[in-house]
């Protein structure tokens, strides 16, 4: 019900045209509720007429001027309902859609607001589930079932009253249909909505599957993983395939309870109708309209339990997509937010602790770093190393103790202002499909072109671009697979100098280049470093004998500090690395 209201929310901006909907579906329901009624009239005109006939009553005969009164009337009838069905359905539409676009803008625009801890935390194919297959679920449902939902009611109370208007005794039976039938799509529906949750977490699980096997098909190829590969997708696929199975099978269990239930109560309005004929309480005419009634109340009844798989997909999807767009925002700016008028370019890590839950991360981190520094940070795997990034950054808060850039705790600026000092260059780089140039101008978007291929020759990436076809305009596809990785990373390198950052991160920025654009890159990088505050991650320590301070970090806490020359006098946890990596030199 929850859930519920903030759908109601969303199509609160268009429920004029809903309102305008849901009165042509009024006409309509009125004008179905009429039809049998007016249909049994003919029969019973029929009927007194052929009975007459055959009684042999002077001047008997068939009245084909009153029936075809009634007729033109029920053609009418017919014609204005198609109309309001036909109007309805085009205003549901428009309105339909237009919500589902602003779910997912909602959903789109929720992803940059979400913590990194957010993403750490789901698989990348969970988020692709909910923001586009749910979205897409909901969407169908909405389309497909809002009218038939909204009808169904309608036409079953207009089919009652009519009932009770022909007969109130026969109408006790008729209804009886109704809570039994409720009860059946109640008792099915909880049971097959629990399911269908099961079945849409299992297709997420399976597209995180094939998002992991398509991203590593290589290394999949080159270690002969094929066959467990196929073994993990089919242990998912069943996964799924069983849930889908049960969730189908007994949501469909609904039409075929509906559908007895219905014949055994239209047997018994039959009987009762014919005992009522045979006495002249009631017109063979109304008996047949009785009938159509009762099937007027059949039919609401059955379309939704056709309709309950969808609508029990859709409510599955819908709690996901909610709760999703639920899920807490990133840290909030303070109100009044300080800048950095003059940046000069220090930080200092004060008594800081973080970790993931109980899991304590870093632990009384203290450090000063001088304007224009370049610090290293080194450790094995699970040290604090990327944390310590994320934490400058402001994607997660610490738990205690402060960082401050040029004196002014993080916490106490703006997240875009402070965002906007930083430069990045990682390891596995990012290039979005389309033209070169645009992806080095990703940071700047107002950069003119000349601006472009100067960042691009400072970085040693100009030449390269220029051998290309179309050179800057060369269009890059999905994955930028059709340039090396030692080139993406030189335009990532040129992206980061042009946007001009105050602060830069080079995380694992050289450990996975092809080794003849080495050079080029570690010149590209000392010229990107030129006068910036850097930090540096890299397990190749060569790469950071120059840095003015080398972190050495061990289970979230700091356990040497110094440059390379005196790190290795010290003859600790760096030299060790260092000479692990250099033994055969």
């Amino acid at each position: 019900m929850k859930n519920f209201k903030k759908l109601l929310e969303f199509l609160a901006p268009y429920k004029g045209k809903l309102i305008t909907a849901i009165i042509c579906l009024f006409v309509a329901a009125v004008l179905t509720a009429a039809a049998p009624m007016i249909e049994g009239m003919v029969t019973t005109q029929l009927s007194n007429d052929v009975l007459a006939i055959s009684k042999g009553i002077e001047g008997a005969h068939i009245q084909f001027d009153a029936i075809i009164k009634i007729m033109t009337i029920l053609l009418i009838i017919y014609i204005v309902n198609a109309l309001s069905r036909l109007a309805m359905q085009y205003l549901i539409s428009d309105a339909i859609q237009a919500t589902i676009y602003d779910i997912r803008n909602a959903v789109k625009e929720k992803m940059t607001r979400l913590p990194i801890r957010y993403f750490d935390e789901h698989s990348a194919g969970d988020l692709m589930s909910r923001m586009a297959t749910d979205v897409e679920t909901l969407s169908g449902a909405l389309q497909q079932s809002f009218s038939q939902i909204v009808m169904a009611v309608l036409g079953l109370t207009f089919a009652v009253i009519m009932m009770f208007v022909i007969d109130w005794q026969i109408a006790l039976v008729g209804i009886t249909i109704i809570p039994l039938s409720f009860i059946a799509i109640r008792v099915i529906g909880s049971k097959s909505r629990i399911l269908f949750s099961k079945q849409q977490k299992a297709l997420g699980d399976l597209n995180g599957v094939i998002q992991e096997k398509f991203t590593g098909f290589n290394e999949i190829k080159l270690y002969n993983y094929q066959e467990n590969a196929i073994d993990d997708f089919k242990k998912v696929n069943n996964t799924l395939c069983e849930n889908g199975f049960k969730a189908n099978f007994i949501s469909g269990l609904m039409n075929p309870t509906v559908s007895m239930l219905t014949y055994i109560v239209i047997a018994i309005a039959v009987y009762m109708g014919a005992m009522r004929v045979l006495t002249g309480a009631m017109a063979v005419g109304a008996v047949q309209a009785f009938i159509r009634y009762i099937w007027q109340v059949n039919q609401p009844l059955a379309q939704m339990t056709q309709l309950a798989p969808t609508i029990q997909g859709a409510m599955a999807a819908m709690d996901r997509i909610f709760e999703y767009l639920d899920e807490p925002d990133d840290v909030y700016d303070v109100e009044n937010p300080v800048q950095i008028d003059n940046y000069q370019g220090s930080v200092s890590f004060e008594d800081v602790y973080f970790g993931y839950g109980q899991q304590p991360i870093i632990k009384d981190l203290s450090v000063e770093i001088k304007p224009g520094e370049m610090v290293a940070i080194v450790g094995p795997t699970g040290a604090g190393k990327t944390t310590i990034i994320n934490l400058l950054m402001r994607f997660y808060d610490v738990d205690s103790g402060s960082i401050k850039i040029d004196g002014i705790d993080v916490r106490d600026m703006k997240r875009d202002d402070l965002r906007s000092l930083f430069g990045m260059v990682l390891q596995d780089t990012w290039l979005f499909s389309g033209k070169i140039r645009d992806n080095i101008a990703y940071g700047k978007p107002d950069a003119m072109l000349e601006d472009i291929i100067d960042a691009a020759k400072r970085t040693n990436v100009h030449h390269f671009i220029t051998t290309l076809p179309n050179g800057y305009d060369m269009e890059l596809n999905e994955e930028s697979s059709n340039i090396s990785n030692g080139e993406k990373q030189l335009i990532t390198i040129a992206r980061a100098l042009l946007s001009d950052p105050k602060i830069l991160i080079l995380d694992e920025a050289t450990s996975s280049v092809d080794t003849r654009l080495d050079a080029m890159i570690q010149e590209a990088m000392a010229e990107l470093m030129k006068g910036r505050t850097s930090f540096v991650i890299a397990h190749r320590l060569s790469t950071i004998r120059n840095a003015d301070k080398i972190l050495v970090m061990r289970d979230g806490n700091i356990i040497e500090m110094g440059n390379h020359d005196e790190l290795m006098e010290q003859n600790g946890f760096y030299a060790d690395l260092y000479n692990s990596q250099f033994q055969d030199s």
